[in-house]
C-alpha cells in the first residue's frame, strides 16, 4: 500500500468498492485511489464497464477515457444477478469503508444491495449513490448522461453568446463535479464516523452539481428576477472582463474593479476615460458596454496580441492568452506544476489531481486494471 509519509498515500489503509460505469462513479474512485485508498472496482461478468469500449482501443484494448478514470484501481468481476454473487459483494461490504456506485436508478434496490439494505447489514459502510436526477422527486428513476444534465439543468443555456443557441460546455463538469461531491461526503461521513461508529448514505446526482455550478445564475434569477443574459467570453456584472482580438490573435482582459480601469485606461493611452461619464465607474461602463469594447476593440486590433499582454502585465491589469489545449499544456506554468505525470508501468501520461498536500502532488500509482485481473474477490492480505 500507498506510504503515509508521501501525499499519495494520505488515504491509505481506506478500502473502497466501486461499482462503477463510464465517468461519475468511476472518477470518484480514481480520486480515493491516487490519494492511496484501496480501490476495488466490481464488473459485470460481460464486458465489464462500458467505459473499456469508450472510443478506439488505446492500452491492452481498453480505451483511452478508461486508462483515465481508472488508474490505480484492481478489478473484479461478480453477477450480481446471481445469489452467489451477491454473497460476495456482502463479505466485501463486511470489511469496506465505502461503497460507490452509478447503477441505473432502482437496480440496486431490486438486487437488495440498495443504500438501507447495505447499511442495515454494514452499519459502519459509507454507501455512495451517484444518480442522474437524484435519489427524490418525480424523475428520480430516469437515467441521465452528462449533456442531457447540462441541458435539464440549465447549464447549456448560459453557455455561449447572445446569439448562439444553447450548447454544452466541453468538460464533464456534471459527471466529474459528481465523483469529487461523491467523495467529498464521503470523507465528511467517514469524519463523523469516527465519533459515532456508524457510516450512512451519500446521495448525489449530476442534476444537483449542474445546478450548484449555475447557482450564481438561479439566486440571481430566485432573488432579483434577473435572468441570465449570455455574454460569450464576457461577465455579466464587469465591464471590460471579456475577450478582444488584436492583430494576430484573442486575449481575454479582465477588470474587476475601478482601480484596475484607470491602469488599463493609461496602458491602452487613454488617460481620459476614467474621467468619461461613461466609463467613470463600474456601474456606468455597464450601461455603456457596447460603447466602450468598441473602443477598446479599435485600439487592441492595432497590434498583435503579445504587445498588449507585455504592456498590460506590466501595468498589472489581469490578461491571459486564449490557448488550445496544446498551448497550454505547453506553457512552463503548467508544466511547473508538475500535474501530467507518467504512469507507472506504462509509455503514456495522464492527468492527476489538482490538489497537493504540503506543497507536493499525490503520484499516479498504476495503470487501470485488466477486466477481472484483481482474480478472486476478497481483499488483499494486509491492506488495511
Amino acid at each position: 500500500m500507498a506510504d503515509h509519509s508521501s501525499p499519495t498515500g494520505v488515504l491509505a489503509g481506506l478500502r473502497v468498492l466501486e461499482l462503477g460505469q463510464v465517468l461519475a462513479a468511476p472518477y470518484a474512485g480514481a480520486i480515493f485511489a491516487d490519494l492511496g485508498a484501496d480501490v476495488l472496482k466490481i464488473e459485470r461478468i460481460d464486458g465489464g464497464d462500458d467505459g473499456r469500449r469508450m472510443g478506439v482501443p488505446f492500452h491492452h484494448g481498453d480505451s483511452l477515457i478508461f486508462q483515465v478514470f481508472n488508474r490505480g484501481k484492481r478489478s473484479a468481476v461478480l453477477d450480481l444477478k446471481s445469489a452467489d454473487g451477491l454473497r460476495a459483494l456482502d463479505e466485501l461490504a463486511r470489511d469496506a469503508d465505502i461503497l460507490v456506485h452509478n447503477l441505473r436508478p432502482g437496480v440496486t434496490d431490486a438486487l437488495g444491495i440498495g443504500g438501507a439494505a447495505m447499511c442495515a447489514r454494514h452499519p459502519r459502510l459509507i454507501y455512495c449513490e451517484l444518480s442522474a436526477f437524484g435519489h427524490q422527486g418525480p424523475e428520480r428513476l430516469r437515467p441521465g448522461y452528462e449533456p442531457l444534465l447540462q441541458a435539464f439543468s440549465g447549464l447549456s443555456s448560459i453557455n455561449g453568446g447572445p446569439d448562439d443557441p444553447p450548447m454544452r460546455m466541453g468538460a464533464s463538469l456534471c459527471d466529474q463535479g459528481t465523483g469529487m461531491w461523491a467523495v467529498i461526503g464521503a470523507l465528511a461521513l467517514l469524519r463523523r464516523r469516527e465519533t459515532t461508529g456508524i457510516g450512512g448514505i451519500v446521495n448525489v446526482s449530476l442534476l444537483e452539481t449542474g445546478l450548484g455550478w449555475g447557482a450564481s445564475k438561479i439566486d440571481a434569477l430566485m432573488n432579483q428576477n434577473q435572468a441570465p443574459q449570455r455574454h460569450r467570453s464576457g461577465h455579466p456584472d464587469f465591464v471590460p472582463y471579456e475577450a478582444f482580438e488584436s492583430a494576430d490573435g484573442p486575449f481575454l482582459i479582465c477588470v474587476g474593479n475601478d482601480r484596475l480601469f484607470a491602469k488599463l485606461s493609461a496602458a491602452l493611452e487613454q488617460p481620459d476615460w476614467p474621467g468619461d461619464p461613461r466609463y467613470r465607474d463600474n456601474r456606468a461602463r455597464l450601461k455603456n458596454r457596447v460603447a466602450l469594447t468598441d473602443a477598446m476593440t479599435a485600439i487592441l486590433t492595432q497590434k498583435p496580441r503579445d504587445h498588449w499582454l507585455a504592456a498590460l502585465e506590466a501595468a498589472g491589469v489581469p490578461c491571459a492568452p486564449i490557448h488550445t489545449v496544446a498551448e497550454a499544456v505547453a506553457h512552463p506554468q503548467v508544466r511547473a506544476l508538475d500535474l501530467i505525470q507518467p504512469v507507472p508501468g506504462s509509455d503514456f501520461t495522464l492527468t492527476a489531481l489538482p490538489v497537493s498536500f504540503d506543497g507536493k502532488r499525490p503520484t499516479l500509482a498504476s495503470v487501470a486494471p485488466g477486466l477481472g485481473s484483481a482474480g478472486g474477490v476478497g481483499w488483499l492480505e494486509g491492506s488495511k
